[in-house]
């Protein structure tokens, strides 16, 4: 995601988890315990990271388990970035 999509701030960008149409789960950048530059950074002095990788820190409240054939959509702000179906 662009800065410009994200709407000029990655540090206070909303995000949000849907699993067959029912959000699961919501947060917001800001709440992180480390900003996203200093996680990019430090994860970047151990390997090369490339347009496309993912980084997963954490998660917010309404994490499950998840079943085959549940629609998982996931949102950063209003942009859909994941869209798949579990199988």
């Amino acid at each position: 995601i662009s800065l410009e999509q994200a709407g000029g701030d990655l540090q206070n960008l909303d995000f949000h988890l849907d699993i067959d149409g029912c959000e699961v789960q919501r947060g917001n950048t800001a709440d992180m315990l480390f900003k996203i530059d200093d996680i990019i950074a430090y994860v970047s002095r151990f390997m090369t990271l490339k347009i496309g990788d993912l980084l997963f820190t954490g998660t917010p409240a309404g994490v499950g388990p998840v079943s085959v054939g549940q629609h998982l959509q996931g949102y950063l702000g209003e942009e859909k970035l994941l869209d798949f179906h579990i199988r």
